[in-house]
């Protein structure tokens, strides 16, 4: 009889684990779900309320190859994005070789993406971006040095990646010069904002870059 029911308790106990391990506990699940930066509103539709986050607008710059580069290039990617200029000799060569870490890192990863724009158009061509992007062994499909007008350039930084709270209307003597990274998940909206120049904060923000993913996979039930 003692011997049945120390079979019984074994069984339950195994039949305990089995649950736990199938469906309560998920290894798959990611340890932590990124907060979303910006401004947020709510919108009622049949009785349920969604909350509506703050999100990347449509924008279409020239990149070191002279290709047009939309939304549309980085869709279905989480990406990193900065402001910068090629002549800079202060913060700009260390951010992009703190940013040459991210795409070592993610190199031949189709779902991660780096959009660095220049904050000096008139110098920064599509050849000088090119020599510059050289320099910082970037592969065009997956860094993009990108060109534009001075004012869309700008407000991109402004209103859409909230890099720079100065005010300013991309005019001649608006100028910005920011060493912060922003990190905008495959949704258009802000999830991360980084020292560009702080070794640390990269860490961070490759790490976060990993748990983005974690998240989208485990969504995508990958």
């Amino acid at each position: 009889m003692k011997s049945k029911i120390i079979n019984i308790s074994l069984l339950l106990a195994a039949l305990a684990v089995f649950i736990y391990a199938f469906f309560i506990y998920d290894n798959k699940k990611p340890i932590r779900n990124l907060p979303i930066f910006g401004e947020k509103s709510y919108e009622s539709v049949n009785g349920k309320t969604d909350t509506v986050y703050h999100t990347i607008q449509d924008f279409s710059f020239t990149n070191q190859d002279g290709k047009i580069i939309t939304q549309k290039d980085v869709e279905g990617c989480v990406y990193v994005t900065d402001f910068f200029f090629t002549t800079c000799h202060s913060i700009c060569p260390i951010m992009s070789t703190q940013m040459e870490r991210v795409a070592e890192k993610f190199n031949g990863n189709p779902e991660v993406k780096i959009l660095s724009h220049t904050v000096d158009p008139e110098i920064d061509t599509v050849a000088q971006l090119k020599a510059y992007s050289i320099k910082h062994n970037a592969d065009a499909k997956q860094w993009m040095f990108l060109t534009g007008e001075k004012k869309a350039l700008y407000e991109m930084a402004r209103t859409s990646y909230l890099l720079n709270a100065d005010q300013g209307n991309g005019g001649p003597d608006d100028f910005i010069h920011t060493q912060n990274f922003a990190l905008i998940d495959k949704d258009k909206r802000i999830r991360g904002f980084y020292d560009g120049t702080d070794t640390t904060d990269i860490r961070q923000l490759l790490k976060d870059i990993d748990l983005l993913l974690a998240e989208y996979h485990y969504k995508e039930g990958k």
